[in-house]
C-alpha cells in the first residue's frame, strides 16, 4: 500500500525558509520520479518541482531560484528546501509520484501546511 507522509510545514515570515520532507513507502521509491505539489485555497493543485529517478529536476517558474528539490533513495524521502518565501507560497504542500506528466498515485497524503506572513 502506497503511503506518502509530508512534514515540515509551518507559519513563517516572508523571506524565511522551510524544509519539507516526504517519507514514502509501498512502492519502489528509487525507480520512481517524484514531485512536490501545492494547493492554495480556491485554486487548483499545481506542480512545484519534480525530480526523476536519476536526478533530473524541473521547477515551476514561480519558484525557480528559491526552491530546491532533492531525494534520498536510501531513506525513501524527497525534500523541498524553500528559501525566500513569499506570501503567495502559502498553500498545502503534497508529494506524489510522477508518470507522463501527471501524479502517479491516486491516494494523496495529508499534506503539510505552509503559511507565509507578510
Amino acid at each position: 500500500q502506497v503511503q506518502l507522509v509530508e512534514s515540515g510545514g509551518e507559519l513563517v515570515q516572508a523571506g524565511g525558509s522551510l524544509r519539507l520532507s516526504c517519507a514514502a513507502s509501498g512502492f519502489i521509491f528509487s525507480f520512481t520520479p517524484m514531485g512536490w505539489y501545492r494547493q492554495a485555497p480556491g485554486k487548483q493543485r499545481e506542480l512545484v518541482a519534480d525530480i526523476t529517478s536519476d536526478g533530473s529536476i524541473n521547477y515551476a517558474d514561480s519558484v525557480k531560484g528559491r526552491f530546491t528539490i532533492s531525494r534520498d533513495n536510501a531513506k525513501k524521502t524527497v525534500y523541498l528546501q524553500m528559501n525566500n518565501l513569499k506570501p503567495e507560497d502559502t498553500a498545502m504542500y503534497y508529494c506524489n509520484g510522477r508518470r507522463s506528466g501527471s501524479p502517479l498515485f491516486g491516494n494523496w497524503g495529508q499534506g503539510t501546511q505552509v503559511s507565509v506572513s507578510s
